[in-house]
């Protein structure tokens, strides 16, 4: 495969699906980029060109989002691994770190563990919902039942067809959500333009559909992303938003205070990591949730430094 800057490519996963790729070129380690459960690779516009100075560096659309294909299987991140090996594979970079922000961190982390594995990966700010005993100051079983009412909401809203004429307040939202965040409204669009997928009667969604959204909802649900960090053996770097986001919509009040409560847990038990797992690394960033496009010279910055620190670094699995 050829490939040039600021080429949109198209990669084969192992079951025939096709997988959108957008090549960033530069050159030195190769990083590929994932972005997270509502997002597709737009999310990483501004910060893949600053990488680029110094990285070999492609983004993509995982399945089912953006431009990629749905395919006949469960979405699980299992396949989300396999399609982020088949796709450094086509594109000659089977060593590639993978950087993956919200969901596409807990990809970017599992793929340390696949065979041929990727030498490091980061992770900024991919930390689902947790677990009841996370969220500080709270009863756990209060929280176990507020995070299945969140769930619940995040389920109804996944693939939700809605009218054409609806696209205008669908933008505006993003729109003011990006005044509010400081990011370039039109980058919050191009995000939301990739994103349309048209059904039989010719209602618009967002992707992924609505068996994608939820399939991907149970795997975030019932992955234990910190038993996953305890045992890694090659480079992780997790970061967190210092910032609160911005109040959703139509969520309950309870949902803020759920989760500060849960910003304290995470800052507590990702301390304790990095404290007792010499290849955790944990940083903050001065964001929101939004933190790529919101800061993208503080996340390049802070991705290239660790790149060049860990790969000097042995993992725990060399010999």
């Amino acid at each position: 495969m050829t490939l040039s800057a600021g080429k949109d490519l198209v990669c084969v996963a192992d079951d025939g699906v096709e997988l959108a790729v957008r090549d960033y070129d530069g050159g030195g380690v190769p990083v590929l980029l994932l972005h997270g459960a509502v997002r597709t690779l737009a999310g990483w516009e501004r910060v893949a060109p600053l990488l680029a100075v110094g990285h070999r560096v492609w983004a993509m659309d995982l399945r089912g989002y953006g431009r990629s294909g749905d395919g006949a299987v469960p979405w699980t991140f299992e396949v989300a691994v396999g399609d982020v090996t088949a796709v450094l594979a086509a594109c000659g970079a089977p060593e590639a770190v993978v950087v993956g922000h919200s969901m596409g961190g807990m990809i970017a982390a599992l793929c340390l563990e696949r065979d041929g594995g990727a030498p490091a990966a980061v992770n900024p700010d991919g930390h689902g919902m947790g677990r009841p005993e996370q969220y500080v100051g709270l009863d756990a079983s209060y929280v176990r039942e507020q995070l299945a009412e969140a769930r619940r909401f995040a389920e109804a809203a996944g693939g939700r067809p809605f009218d054409a004429g609806a696209l205008g307040g669908v933008l505006g939202y993003q729109a003011a959500m990006a005044a509010q965040l400081g990011i370039p409204g039109e980058l919050r669009e191009a995000g939301v333009r990739r994103s349309l997928g048209e059904t039989a009667d010719g209602r618009l969604f967002l992707r992924p559909g609505r068996k994608q959204a939820l399939e991907a909802q149970e795997a975030m649900a019932t992955l234990d992303l910190f038993a996953l960090y305890r045992r890694v053996a090659r480079p992780l770097l997790i970061a967190r938003a210092l910032r609160p986001n911005p109040p959703v919509p139509g969520m309950p009040p309870w949902f803020d205070e759920l989760m500060a409560a849960y910003v304290e847990g995470l800052r507590r038990e990702l301390g304790e990591l990095a404290r007792t797992q010499p290849q955790v690394t944990v940083a903050g960033v001065d964001g929101t949730h939004a933190m790529a496009l919101e800061r993208p010279e503080e996340v390049a910055a802070l991705v290239a430094g660790f790149v060049a620190e860990a790969l000097r670094r042995p993992s725990q699995d060399t010999p």
